[in-house]
């Protein structure tokens, strides 16, 4: 009998310390949620830090409306947005933001006989036909733009998003800048009353959505087109020049920006100048909270996050991202360690390695 107890307690012993080991492991993850825009390098991200760390990401792209909802009850490490909060909102929210990668929203098509890059269009055009008021392939306004091209007489299927999303307050924002009547009667937000089309859940949606739908455009992240083979247009930007989406027109809309003059680093890349800029080019965005309950999970985030500032510029690159410059890298570093503190008022991030 008493070897028999011996045995039991052996075992329960064994089984808490299995408990506590998995219990461990399972804390050891971070999660996130929000932004489809950066989920392909989110994943690629958490794959090659799992390998070196043992630290897992468990994070859900389910836009920036969710994110943002997500992190504020707190069910998540950190939310993500490609829609910056204002500095208000984020104050009034104990929240703090900066952004982790730059990146591009394109306009795909489904037109037979149309290659991808050839097909071009401008601000105002792409506006008139989100708003309806350009309804057919071969209308005057595009074929004006596109000589030689050969458009069919095919009603336009204009697909969006369905979901709360930072890709179309991206988008959005750059028809207010370049179509009055667009800000007038729709504006800029993560959801807004789309006044035609059909919506698709996240960027895979539309994608998905688009690429199935005879005559479609639609909008998505440079990667989704990239890892779908999907036809992207050209785009006619502030500068008057039409350029092709990729890494460097990306990279020549975010040159200008400074980000040590936007309060909260609320700052926006749409319609930004120079020839080779792209115009619909966008930052995504971490949230957390500023005063941490979970101070030992939130230092892990950062640590994850740190990383990635550091090491995953290749991968980024690889999917057309621009990573952040080093200059904007310190300043979001230092925020860390200035806002970002445990319930005993020490930051919870030092430094690289703390």
């Amino acid at each position: 009998m008493a070897s028999t107890v011996k045995t039991l307690s052996r075992a329960l012993a064994t089984g808490a310390l299995l408990a506590g080991l998995w219990s461990a492991a399972q804390a050891g993850d971070i999660s996130g949620a929000g932004a489809t825009f950066p989920y392909p390098i989110y994943a690629k991200w958490a794959e090659a830090y799992k390998a070196k760390s043992g630290i897992g990401l468990n994070y859900q792209s389910i836009g920036s409306g969710g994110g943002i909802k997500q992190i504020k009850s707190k069910t998540v490490d950190f939310g993500a947005s490609d829609m910056p909060l204002e500095a208000k909102e984020l104050d009034e929210a104990g929240l703090m933001q900066f952004p982790m990668v730059m990146g591009g929203v394109v306009p795909v098509v489904n037109v037979k006989g149309v290659q991808p890059g050839q097909l071009k269009l401008d601000g105002p055009t792409l506006a008139n036909i989100y708003l309806g008021k350009i309804a057919k392939w071969n209308d005057p306004a595009i074929t004006a733009l596109n000589a030689g091209v050969s458009l069919p007489d095919q009603a336009i299927a204009v697909v969006h998003r369905s979901d709360g999303s930072g890709t179309t307050f991206i988008f959005c924002d750059y028809l207010s800048k370049v179509s009055p009547e667009w800000k007038d009667k729709v504006g800029e937000n993560t959801s807004v009353e789309w006044p035609v089309g059909l919506g698709g859940k996240g960027n895979e949606g539309v994608a998905a959505l688009t690429s199935r739908t005879d005559g479609a455009i639609g909008y998505v992240e440079y990667a989704y087109a990239k890892q779908n083979k999907m036809t992207h247009t050209e785009m006619k930007n502030s500068d008057g020049g039409y350029v092709q989406p990729e890494s460097k027109a990306f990279m020549a809309s975010a040159a200008n920006a400074d980000w040590s003059k936007a309060p909260g680093f609320h700052l926006l890349l749409t319609n930004q100048p120079g020839k080779d800029s792209w115009p619909i080019s966008g930052a995504t965005f971490i949230l957390m909270y500023k005063q941490q309950d979970k101070p030992d999970t939130a230092k892990q985030v950062l640590e994850f996050f740190d990383w990635a500032y550091k090491n995953g510029g290749s991968l980024a690159e690889g999917l057309d991202y621009v990573p952040m410059p080093p200059k904007v890298v310190e300043l979001v570093e230092g925020a860390w360690k200035a806002n970002i503190k445990g319930a005993n008022g020490q930051p919870v991030w030092s430094g690289s390695g703390s």
